[in-house]
């Protein structure tokens, strides 16, 4: 079959398609005859094309949202480049220290084949290695696009992120405590 007619069948454009197999990136076994016509043999298809493939996106805060729309953009352009059908785009705003994300949550229930992220600390920002194997476990990936070191920045941030989540946590549980303990003393005071 002939690149234009499987390019038509797959609802991509001809120039997609052909710039996939001038990269390399082609789903399906292909060749180019001595008349310069791309072959494609529609039935070896690389393994990829049959998955579940889906882009998770996250930022911070909602003032980083044009950061959001500019990583998803990114993630789109890669998963194009390695020739990726996308399912779903998973976007959210929130901590990456929050183990409580619904899009998160949404994404791993919809057991996907390949999660495509841009960073690892976009996923999770700490524990990424356990996710990981055990996704692996189930036959399941993480593509990272930037396998770049976090920066002492970054570092910086988390660990201020902890320090101000145990805060939080402990002035929280005194709180309750202080509550309690008011609550009781007013029982104990009236004459009931």
């Amino acid at each position: 079959m002939k690149l234009s007619e499987w390019a038509k069948s797959q609802g991509i454009s001809y120039r997609t398609a052909h710039r996939w197999f001038k990269a390399g990136k082609l789903p399906v076994d292909s060749y180019q005859s001595d008349t310069s016509t791309i072959i494609v043999n529609p039935i070896k298809t690389k393994t990829f094309l049959n998955k579940l493939i889906v882009i998770y996106c996250r930022v911070s805060s909602h003032e980083k949202k044009d950061d959001l729309l500019r990583q998803i953009d990114r993630c789109l352009k890669y998963s194009e480049s390695k020739g990726y059908s996308i399912t779903k785009i998973y976007k959210e705003i929130g901590s990456g220290m929050n183990d409580n994300r619904t899009q998160l949550i949404k994404m791993l229930t919809s057991k996907p084949d390949i999660i495509i992220v841009e960073n690892k600390d976009r996923l999770t920002r700490f524990g990424f290695n356990y996710l990981n194997t055990l996704l692996n476990l189930n036959n399941q990936e993480i593509d990272v696009i930037n396998h770049d070191e976090i920066s002492e920045n970054d570092l910086m941030k988390d660990l201020i992120s902890i320090i101000t989540s145990f805060c939080c946590r402990l002035y929280g549980m005194r709180r309750g405590y202080n509550k309690a303990k008011n609550i009781k003393e007013s029982i104990e005071n009236s004459n009931f």
